[in-house]
């Protein structure tokens, strides 16, 4: 089972098992990754600057999971005179800047930042909290410019194009297995002039940054799935939400998985309608009325991740309820070389 405990330092720790009812639970809390193929990290919970416990944490978690073990932390810890590491800024643009630029400009920024590979999550990502609480995160994000995981990534994403109202952004989750293990992924889907991408951060440079010039939902999905292959990965699960509203200041909670499609259970063509109609819902949500904005004072007596009575229903997918079809066959290069190692995405 998924094991978790909270620590002292407000730290988080968990591990992989099989059961996944709770995999799912621990998805719906915002912990994308605490799965990730079965390798544990932390959860920094204590806020920045990080403290003392949540620091040395840190490092003898690096000492366990990184090959140069304890000889990387003193090598780094040792050195009195770092460089200095630049810190990115945050994109700005001309009026004749177009869509596509901003986008791709947004991307070199994130990816700027970089990967974070230290084990532990600098920024406590609570999916159920609304959207006003997740840009305050983001602020701090662009402030502290740490490197990031892939749903902290989604979330700036989404706070850099809230001035871009022709921009309708969507979050964007897979499940893939590689040699006995689940890999857990999100990116946070674009749509502007007809044509569909993506942003994002992950260690693959093909599992991210999508430009704007996929005709249509299905082409960007199969994009990721043909990049999947290529690491040996099956993708299993698709998650799509719905359009995040661009008013930063709203009390709406982001509907993380509008649709979840069992990719092995459906036909090709049967995923093609299952991403069309979910496109669909995603034009008709646009024009509907939202809640809102809260005053300034209710606003900062907000930040409690409880569902109020007032918070959208999530709508479960007809998918959820599809019977098992044919399994699609994914053409596999030979892994007969690769029990026991795992390639992370």
């Amino acid at each position: 089972p998924v094991k978790g405990s909270k620590a002292s330092g407000g730290t988080f720790l968990a591990t992989v098992g099989s059961v996944e009812e709770r995999d799912e639970e621990q998805e719906d809390e915002g912990e994308e990754e605490l799965r990730d193929g079965g390798v544990p990290f932390y959860v920094n919970r204590g806020g920045l600057p990080v403290d003392e416990e949540t620091w040395e944490r840190m490092w003898r978690h690096v000492a366990r999971i990184h090959p140069d073990g304890e000889a990387l932390g003193k090598d780094i810890r040792g050195v009195a005179d770092l460089p200095k590491i630049p810190v990115p800024s945050v994109p700005t643009y001309q009026p004749t800047t177009t869509i596509p630029q901003r986008l791709e400009a947004i991307q070199k920024y994130i990816r700027e930042l970089q990967y974070n590979h230290t084990g532990t999550q600098f920024f406590e990502i609570k999916k159920s909290r609304p959207l006003t609480a997740l840009m305050d995160i983001a602020k701090e994000m662009t402030r502290e410019a740490l490197p990031i995981k892939c749903l902290e990534a989604v979330i700036l994403g989404i706070y850099l194009t809230n001035n871009m109202p022709g921009v309708e952004r969507f979050p964007l989750s897979f499940k893939s297995q590689f040699s006995g293990n689940h890999f857990h992924h999100i990116v946070l889907g674009v749509h502007s002039g007809g044509r569909f991408g993506a942003l994002g951060m992950s260690r693959r440079e093909d599992l991210m940054f999508k430009p704007l010039e996929f005709r249509t939902l299905m082409d960007l999905v199969q994009d990721f799935d043909a990049a999947y292959r290529g690491y040996w990965h099956t993708l299993h699960k698709v998650k799509i939400g719905q359009y995040v509203s661009h008013d930063p200041h709203s009390v709406e909670q982001i509907e993380w998985k509008h649709s979840i499609l069992d990719i092995d259970k459906l036909t090709k063509e049967e995923l093609r309608k299952e991403l069309e109609r979910h496109a669909r819902d995603m034009r008709l949500k646009i024009g509907k009325p939202v809640p809102p904005s809260p005053t300034k004072d209710r606003r900062n007596s907000m930040g409690s991740p409880l569902r109020g009575p007032g918070s959208p229903i999530r709508r479960i997918s007809r998918v959820e309820r599809r019977p098992s079809g044919e399994k699609k066959v994914l053409e596999q290069k030979s892994s007969a070389d690769m029990n026991g190692y795992q390639i992370r995405v």
